[in-house]
C-alpha cells in the first residue's frame, strides 16, 4: 500500500517508518521535503521511504495521515489540494493545541466541536478517523508497556475506514476501542491533554492508557 503522510515531524517520520517496516511504500509531504531532517530519515528507513510536496504526498497515498501541528493542518490541507483526499481514508493524529499562554498549552478547541470534526468538514469527501493522538511518538508503533498492549481510542463516521485503520493497529501493537462517530474526537483530544499535563507535571513522556473491563 502506497502511504502519504504529512507532516515531517517527529510524529510524521515515527509512524512513516512504522509502515515501511511493514512493507508499505511511504512519502512524507513537507513544504521544503529536502531539508536535512528529512533527508536523513530516508536513509535511516530505507528503500521504502521517500519525500515530497505535501501535494506530492497526498497523491501519492492510498491511505493519508496528518500528523500536522494544529496551527499549519489547514493551510496543509490547502497546499496538498482537496480533490487528493477524495474517497481515500485520513488518519487524523492532530490535537488542536494552543501554546499562546505558555506551555502546558490548551485545547484551541473542544467540548461541542473538535480537530477532528473541523477536518472531516474541510475534507467531506474522504473518510476521517482519529487515532494516535494521545500517545507520544516513542510509543505510536510496537508500544512496549508492563501492563501489556495498551488501547488506542479512535473514532469515525465510517466503518470500513475504522476497520483499516483498526487493522493498521493491530499491525503496529495496539488494541483499539471503537467510540464511534467523529464527533468522539470532542472526548479523544481532551484525553491527549490528560496525557500532556502529567508529561508536563513529571517530565514523564512514555505512557499509555487501556480500558480495563470485568
Amino acid at each position: 500500500m502506497n502511504v502519504g503522510i504529512l507532516g515531517s515531524g517527529a510524529v510524521g517520520q515515527a509512524l512513516g517508518k512504522g509502515f515501511a517496516d511493514l512493507g508499505h511504500k511511504v512519502k512524507l509531504g513537507s513544504r521544503d521535503p529536502g531539508q536535512d531532517k528529512i533527508q536523513s530519515w530516508i536513509t535511516k528507513t530505507g528503500s521504502n521511504a521517500s519525500a515530497g510536496s505535501y501535494a506530492d504526498a497526498a497523491s501519492f497515498g492510498e491511505l493519508l495521515v496528518l500528523s500536522t501541528p494544529w496551527a499549519g493542518t489547514q493551510n496543509a490541507i490547502n497546499l496538498s489540494d482537496k480533490k487528493n483526499f477524495a474517497g481515500k481514508v485520513l488518519i487524523d493524529v492532530t490535537n488542536p493545541l494552543d501554546f499562546s499562554s505558555g506551555p502546558p498549552p490548551r485545547l484551541a478547541v473542544g467540548h461541542t466541536d473538535s480537530a477532528g470534526e473541523q477536518i472531516q468538514h474541510w475534507l467531506p469527501e474522504s473518510h476521517v478517523v482519529k487515532a494516535f493522538n494521545i500517545v507520544g511518538n516513542a510509543d505510536m508503533v510496537n508500544p512496549k508497556f508492563p501492563g501489556g498492549p495498551p488501547d488506542m481510542f479512535i473514532c469515525g463516521n465510517n466503518d470500513g475506514a475504522k476497520k483499516k485503520v483498526t487493522e493498521i493497529l493491530t499491525a503496529f501493537g495496539w488494541s483499539t476501542i471503537d467510540l464511534g462517530g467523529i464527533e468522539g474526537c470532542r472526548y479523544i483530544e481532551p484525553l491527549a491533554m490528560v496525557w500532556i499535563s502529567y508529561g508536563f507535571r513529571t517530565n514523564q513522556w512514555s505512557q499509555a492508557f487501556k480500558l480495563l473491563r470485568r
